[in-house]
């Protein structure tokens, strides 16, 4: 597998794990053989012109599109099997970290990839065990005929995505703790990046700013736009690395235009408590 980390925001990075050479095997798990079944039936439900199934799929689609692209990063990278520790303890053979380096210097990838595995881990953990909790409350549901149980379904999902997360955020910590992480700066994403013709942040506080802690200051600026991620993708190869970009985009932009508009509140708020005094 190889790694990439991509600066979303001077201050928020993507984490995302494509794979490589994947193994094939007859067995089929029957946590793969649920995956399957359950995409083969929301792909279905999306052909629908209408009815409650089209409904179920458009706000499904939006909830989805508002779980954190963070969460989304650590799904990517797959979970640490006894057979892949043996494999990764065996071969040795370090993991590639690609990144552009204008913007993350290569003597911090280690430090961001620490913080990005480790800043949502309790909170994943946390959300799991509720999710799991929930699940026999909203059992009874079943009961009412014609339609699925959607809150149990839907909780089903929601602790396995945190299951998923935990078990990517795990994966980064062995690979850390075993040294096998070989960062590789990408030329790639650094003619892409300098595309944009956004300044370089200072290197010594580039794994302070560039982790995906959403707590900023004013001077956060957006690296990518809404077109880039198809542009990216395309350049390295990966198709579905689209939609993550897109997806982090869309969040990031959303939540630096609330925060603006929440400083505004406050300035003028300010503004007039000010002009009462007079």
């Amino acid at each position: 597998m190889r790694l990439y980390l991509l600066p979303i925001s001077t201050r928020r990075t993507l984490i995302y794990c494509q794979r490589l050479n994947a193994t094939t095997t007859n067995e089929v798990s029957l946590l793969d053989k649920t995956t399957t079944k359950a995409n083969n039936l929301w792909s279905s439900w999306e052909k629908k012109e209408s009815g409650w199934q089209k409904k179920v799929v458009e706000f499904g689609n939006k909830a989805l599109q508002r779980i954190p692209y963070e969460e989304w990063g650590l799904k990517s990278i797959p979970p640490l099997s006894k057979r892949r520790r043996a494999e990764e303890l065996g071969d040795r053979e370090k993991v590639e970290i690609s990144f552009p380096s204008n913007f993350l210097p290569q003597e911090s990838i280690s430090k961001i990839l620490q913080i990005l595995g480790t800043e949502r881990r309790q909170l994943h953990k946390t959300r799991l065990w509720g999710s799991i909790i929930g699940m026999p409350l909203v059992a009874p549901f079943a009961l009412v005929p014609i339609i699925p149980n959607l809150p149990f379904f839907y909780l089903c999902f929601r602790a396995y995505s945190h299951w998923k997360a935990l078990a990517g955020s795990k994966h980064i910590d062995f690979l850390l703790k075993k040294n096998l992480i070989a960062p590789k700066p990408s030329k790639i994403l650094d003619e892409l990046y300098l595309n944009n013709k956004i300044p370089s942040p200072d290197s010594k506080s580039a794994a302070d700013t560039l982790s995906s802690n959403s707590n900023v200051s004013d001077v956060e600026t957006m690296l990518l736009h809404a077109s880039d991620g198809k542009e990216i993708a395309k350049a390295l190869d990966i198709p579905e690395l689209q939609m993550e970009l897109d997806r982090a985009v869309w969040q990031v932009e959303n939540d630096l235009e609330a925060k603006r508009k929440t400083r505004e509140e406050k300035d003028q708020l300010a503004l007039t408590k000010e002009e009462a005094k007079k």
